[in-house]
């Protein structure tokens, strides 16, 4: 049981030198396995990799990305940019509101929070900043909604924690759309505020001299964000529903995005080509590191770690609540230095043992803990948001801007964080009705 405490500590260590998360997992399990088990060890891994690669849910994880990099690619997610624009440019800090609003949408088209926080930024960063916008008001909105990606269905990392957390995906989809939502509606309105309030930190848009009738640009609308937001309502909607399994609901969104380039006529053989690379590229990652902390949780729970760690909870007597809060504020300080895939592969199968053996919903918990690592994402020094958005920004907008400007979107996170541990209705009400769960 000690040894397996010792995993952590090393872990850490190998991540602050410099070593890459998925392969400072490996190297952990890999000694501490030897350790232990001896030849063994060999078995435990090789079972782990044979469950990654025989998981029809995370077999869904490439389908979803590679719908979103087909919008991303073919120039779609900018046509619906520009539309949404058009609705929202003329209320107060209207350029930061639409932003938000593709944020959702792309967000639930992508499942990857780097993609989303990556396209929308490259987009609305510019446009804010030839309008005047306060340089903290566009990094603070372009971090914050990028990180919508972790808490909009269809999220890559849900697929990832359903199968972690042993959880229905139409379930956990279900549980986050309302506080997803309910965070891009706080955004907005803290938008709307700040613009009101300080109008010069986000200027008017000057008069449109060449401002269409309200009747073409209902048409425009139709003819750019019907046929994506149909896309994804089919796609969320025939999982949610247990009309498709994931997988399948996947391959529907996939598919679909195919169409959609053609439909609009942006299909080319190097669009097809730079969304396959960036589909290729994301999945090896994200299963990489899958299999490295599985391989990392396997080898802790068989060393009695994860007995162990009950242990010293239960002699801590925290109470239920009191060891909630603190698994909780655990993965919010992880995420200081880890990302949060690998959070997730290493806290969850060790919490939800204690979880539910609390009493608690773990439908609700896992909504509770994605908010914390969303949370956790965007706060300073380490805020993984702020280092996507560092690597397209501007010279201009400086590193001091960017934390300056995610400030007011986490304490809004803990705002909803704290009515979700109040009310767990919140999360929980959505699945009753729609799937019947109590």
């Amino acid at each position: 049981m000690d040894l397996a405490l010792w995993m952590f500590p090393v872990l850490l260590g190998l991540i602050f030198v410099g070593v890459p998360v998925a392969f400072a997992l490996m190297t952990v399990a890999l000694i501490f396995g030897v350790a232990q088990f001896g030849e063994a060890v060999v078995v435990i891994f090789a079972h782990r990799v044979e469950e990654v690669g025989a998981s029809h849910i995370l077999a869904a994880v490439p389908l979803f990305i590679f719908m979103g990099a087909m919008l991303e690619k073919s120039g779609i997610a900018e046509g619906m940019f520009e539309t949404i624009h058009n609705w929202t440019r003329r209320l107060p800090g209207g350029l930061a509101v639409g932003t938000i609003v593709i944020c959702v949408l792309f967000a639930a088209s992508s499942g990857v929070v780097g993609a989303t926080e990556t396209v929308v930024g490259m987009l609305a960063t510019p446009v804010m900043l030839r309008a005047g916008y306060d340089k903290g008001l566009i990094a603070g909105t372009i971090c914050a909604g990028g990180s919508l990606g972790s808490i909009i269905p269809p999220s890559v990392l849900v697929v990832i924690l359903a199968t972690i957390a042993d959880l229905g995906i139409g379930e956990l989809f279900a549980a986050m759309l309302l506080p997803g939502l309910a965070l891009a509606a706080l955004y907005i309105l803290y938008i709307l505020g700040f613009a009101y309030v300080r109008p010069c930190a986000a200027p008017p848009p000057e008069p449109d001299e060449n401002s269409v009738s309200l009747v073409c640009q209902l048409w425009r609308t139709a003819v750019v964000l019907v046929p994506p937001l149909s896309l994804i309502v089919a796609v969320l909607g025939s999982i949610i529903f247990a009309i498709a399994v994931p997988t399948e609901a996947a391959a529907i969104g996939a598919i679909g995005g195919l169409v959609l380039t053609l439909l609009y006529r942006k299909f080319s053989w190097q669009v097809f080509r730079e969304a396959l690379l960036t589909t290729l590229s994301i999945t090896a990652m994200v299963l990489t590191i899958v299999i490295g902390g599985l391989m990392f949780a396997g080898v802790f729970a068989g060393a009695g770690g994860l007995l162990a760690l009950q242990n010293i909870l239960a002699d801590a007597n925290f109470g239920p609540w009191g060891t909630v809060c603190l698994i909780l504020i655990i993965t919010f300080i992880a995420g200081f230095v880890i990302d949060l895939i690998s959070i997730m592969l290493i806290l969850v199968p060790l919490a939800m043992p204690i979880v539910t053996g609390l009493g608690f919903d773990p439908v609700w918990f896992c909504i509770a803990l994605l908010i914390m690592m969303q949370t956790s994402m965007l706060t300073p020094p380490m805020a993984g948001a702020i280092f996507y958005f560092r690597a397209i920004a501007p010279p201009e907008i400086t590193l001091r801007d960017m934390y300056r400007g995610v400030i007011p979107f986490i304490l809004l996170h803990f705002v909803v964080l704290a009515v979700i541990i109040a009310f767990p209705s919140v999360a929980l009400w959505l699945p009753s009705v729609l799937l019947g769960f109590d």
